[in-house]
């Protein structure tokens, strides 16, 4: 509990990266629970996802972005935008790399040249403990040689190895303010949008191979009993007819199994009993039609 007395600290932090880079496993990790969804697909965060972390007398407000990258196709180019605007009048770049890659160091250059003329990004290596010693040492003074970083450091985002260091630097660095969020806040993100995000992972867990990651899940009603329950309806939004058979699997199986590991996730979050009812809807190139974006927090204007 911060006293009036004490002095506090506020600032925000982007965190940067390629796609699957462990973006949102590093803000879960340094938040201390889950407010953005994880992945083995590529490109999973699709918004700015605001996590906030304490420490001490410290607010870290970390900003969960979209993996940058070589975009195509207007939902990517939306994507790549959130991520790179959201660099604009922070406190702290964290450029995140996954130093397990083939070529690491290749693939940071062309993030580290659009960041390049910040004087406020900290270099994070991650996945360290997958790669050789030797290996990482060189890694780690190639992207320094070519960086400009305040500061390095070398964890493993999944094993929470190396966080305290990074944590207490943030804590330290951030300029004196009022903190802007409340003390048990974890996040500023809505909870039907949340509620949405845990589902459309449970769709990618159960489903990573057979279905592309251009899926959608819109909260469209939300309840609250008097006994506590909570009742939840959800639909499902693909592009094709066969993904909704993907998605609904023999009699109905998949989108049960998707709904029974959803409904889990969500009554921990909310540490209630939650009716989650599931429906599958196909629209036919949704990821081309921008005025969906604003559903989940994108800019349209890309």
């Amino acid at each position: 509990m911060v006293t009036e007395n004490i002095q506090t600290k506020c600032g925000f932090v982007s965190v940067l990266g390629l796609p699957n880079a462990g973006k949102s496993t590093l803000v879960n990790a340094l938040v201390g629970q889950k407010v953005s969804i994880i992945s083995r697909k590529v490109q999973t965060t699709r918004t700015r996802v605001l996590g906030i972390a304490l420490h001490e007398n410290s607010q870290i407000i970390l900003i969960d972005t979209p993996g940058v990258f070589k975009p195509k196709k207007t939902l990517e180019k939306a994507m790549v935008s959130a991520a790179l605007s959201s660099i604009e009048g922070v406190d702290f770049i964290i450029h995140l790399v996954d130093i397990s890659r083939k070529d690491p160091v290749q693939e940071a250059l062309s993030l580290q040249k659009q960041i390049a003329d910040q004087d406020n990004v900290i270099l994070v290596l991650n996945k360290v403990d997958i790669i050789q010693k030797s290996k990482l040492l060189e890694y780690a003074q190639k992207l320094n040689e070519n960086g400009n970083y305040k500061a390095c450091f070398m964890i493993s985002a999944l094993k929470e190895s190396g966080l305290k260091d990074l944590k207490l630097y943030l804590a330290n660095e951030l300029p004196e303010q009022e903190w802007v969020f409340s003390e048990d806040q974890v996040t500023d993100m809505p909870m039907r949008l949340l509620a949405a995000e845990i589902t459309r992972e449970k769709v990618y867990d159960l489903l990573h191979k057979e279905l592309p990651y251009s899926i959608f899940v819109l909260t469209e009603h939300w309840e609250e009993f008097d006994n506590g329950d909570v009742k939840i309806m959800q639909q499902i939004i693909v592009q094709r007819e066969s993904q909704k058979a993907i998605v609904l699997g023999k009699k109905g199986s998949k989108i049960k199994e998707i709904g029974q590991a959803a409904r889990i996730e969500l009554q921990d979050l909310l540490d209630s009993k939650v009716h989650l009812k599931l429906h599958v809807r196909v629209q036919e190139n949704w990821t081309e039609r921008p005025e969906n974006y604003a559903l989940f927090g994108l800019e349209t204007n890309v």
